[in-house]
């Protein structure tokens, strides 16, 4: 049974710093992304971030690109994304997804696990 358990989202100041975490169990990192989407009220779910399994390399929204960094320790089953330089636009409930089980690009791709997510809202 996979689970994927996020954590570290809160209430910041414009221009703080944040950093969540996706604890996984039951997994196994599989070829494809890894990755951060979010979804503001109103909004259609975006694609943060993704960490691709084998070659390591990550990807960016371009509206996230600078500010947030993406990575994995394997060695404790954890995805972080840390946020820095948040702005109001940053705030949204924050997923994270496992197991890219569609081709195509990966913020439009389609997961086989979904976490319960973590609300992150910058004032």
């Amino acid at each position: 049974h996979v689970q994927l358990v996020e954590s570290g989202g809160g209430s910041v100041q414009a221009g703080g710093s944040l950093r969540l975490s996706c604890i996984s169990s039951g997994y196994t990192y599989g070829r494809g992304c890894m990755g951060w989407f979010r979804q503001a009220p109103g909004k259609e779910r975006e694609g943060v971030a993704c960490f691709i399994t084998p070659s390591l390399h990550t990807s960016y929204a371009d509206s996230v690109k600078g500010r947030f960094t993406i990575s994995r320790d394997n060695t404790i089953n954890t995805l972080f994304l840390q946020t820095n330089s948040l702005k109001p636009e940053d705030t949204a409930m924050y997923y994270c997804a496992a197991e890219q089980v569609s081709h195509g690009v990966w913020w439009e791709a389609e997961f086989a696990y979904w976490g319960q997510g973590t609300q992150v809202t910058v004032s």
